[in-house]
């Protein structure tokens, strides 16, 4: 795509703001469909599993099959973080797989590896696809301007705070990384198991890190190659990225539990519904769950910090369903596809699973435009402090560099490497991958 504006420079406002939940796809199935008078047995897996949201994709495919009877859909729910191996694993040998979920991190593999199918000749036929708002579309067009997934929901970064703890401690949510430092700092009692944030040295640190270093970069950051600065550098090569990864180190020794430097996403969450961590920083999937372990009131949501200049640099990501090359049943696949991507069963699943909704017509209520979302749209109005990029996920070294990156930062952390060393390893990384392309 060309050019950060018609990358993600859409803001969140329009996928918010356009209107009320409901409407029927006119591309739903009815019953009786199939193959013949024989039952068509579709295998579908799910990526970012959670109790909670496999039931409603569950009851979702229950109506599916209510209104298709000749069509049987088997759901695999593996652990969350096993999960995106496992369907790699799967893939790779073939497995009789039909709908898979499909992430804006795992894209490039299965495209690159012709796991997956391009669904433009039945997009080009659904009535609903035009309907998508133009984030989604962006999402799903993001490898080599073909649509190899329908997106089920969006995803962006905000903050959630202990509303309680900062208020006994007089503070106010952080407007900076630097703010979020100190924050964090005080507001640790480590004695008495109370740590300020919810760090991430586990699987997914990678994320982290470098958005902190974009931040740090601040406008000089490439928004449409988003791993170098407009002078071709990389964002590594500077003296604000060692301020950076100065203050990730400080972040986890003075404000995080020890053990989070192996948190993943759901200790992530835990450490913050559980009363050990005051801060947390996580998508709008997190909402539910601090919903239902925390007491109202005693927690908030803010805007995401900014870097010393003022500038936050943000993706936002997706999920959704693709099918694969080789399934057996296609034309079933997209019809189960289609069923799941319809306005009124996207409304059921975003709400449940914490997403921001795909359809021009799905955004909203005050559910989403209220309360705990509420920095969404701040952050998208703030288009001043607030830079969309293009992620790097299409660069192929994208998934070892995401490996390499935790365990160096973890090595830093324990002091078994420099933030120097780190800093030009992953220069020279990015170097190579900008010379072997995308």
């Amino acid at each position: 795509m060309k050019g950060t504006k018609r990358w993600l420079a859409v803001s969140l406002v329009p996928v918010l703001a356009a209107g009320a939940l409901g409407g029927c796809s006119s591309g739903q199935s009815g019953a009786g469909s199939g193959s013949g008078s024989n039952t068509v047995n579709l295998k579908m897996i799910e990526s970012l599993t959670s109790p909670a949201r496999t039931e409603v994709i569950k009851k979702m495919i229950a109506s599916f099959e209510a209104a298709n009877p000749n069509i049987k859909v088997e759901l695999i729910s593996p652990p969350l973080e096993s999960a995106d191996n496992k369907i790699s694993t799967l893939l790779s040998v073939k497995d009789e797989l039909d709908v898979l979920e499909v992430r804006d991190v795992t894209v490039k593999q299965f495209v690159t590896n012709k796991w997956i199918a391009d669904l433009t000749s039945y997009t080009s036929a659904w009535s609903g696809y035009k309907n998508l708002n133009a984030n989604s579309l962006a999402m799903a067009n993001y490898i080599d301007n073909k649509p190899y997934y329908i997106p089920y929901g969006l995803y962006q970064k905000m903050l959630f705070y202990r509303k309680d703890w900062f208020d006994q401690k007089g503070l106010t949510p952080p407007k900076t990384w630097d703010d979020l430092a100190k924050a964090a700092k005080t507001l640790t009692d480590s004695p008495n198991n109370r740590f300020g944030y919810s760090f991430r040295g586990g699987s997914g640190a990678d994320g982290y890190i470098v958005d902190l270093l974009r931040d740090y970069n601040g406008t000089n950051v490439n928004l449409d190659d988003a791993m170098f600065l407009k002078s071709g550098a990389t964002i590594f090569s500077t003296p604000e990225a060692k301020q950076g990864m100065a203050l990730y180190v400080s972040l986890y020794k003075d404000g995080s539990p020890k053990d989070s430097i192996n948190w993943a996403f759901a200790e992530q969450v835990q450490g913050f519904v559980s009363g050990a961590t005051g801060m947390l920083i996580q998508d709008p999937d997190t909402i539910d769950p601090v919903k239902q372990g925390l007491k109202e009131g005693t927690w908030a949501t803010a805007p995401m910090p900014t870097g010393p200049s003022g500038a936050s640099h943000y993706k936002v990501g997706a999920a959704g369903w693709g099918m694969t090359s080789y399934s057996k049943h296609p034309k079933e696949a997209w019809k189960l596809i289609e069923f799941l991507s319809s306005p009124e069963q996207n409304a059921v699943f975003t709400k449940v699973a914490g997403v921001i909704p795909i359809h021009n017509s799905a955004s909203v209520d005050k559910y989403f435009k209220e309360g705990a979302y509420k920095p969404y749209i701040d952050m998208a109005n703030d288009t001043a402090h607030y830079f969309p990029y293009k992620p790097e996920t299409d660069y192929k070294g994208f998934g070892e560099w995401r490996k390499i990156v935790q365990q160096d930062a973890q090595a830093v952390l324990l002091g078994k490497m420099t933030i120097d060393d780190a800093l030009k390893k992953w220069d020279a990384y990015w170097v190579n991958e900008k010379k072997q392309g995308k």
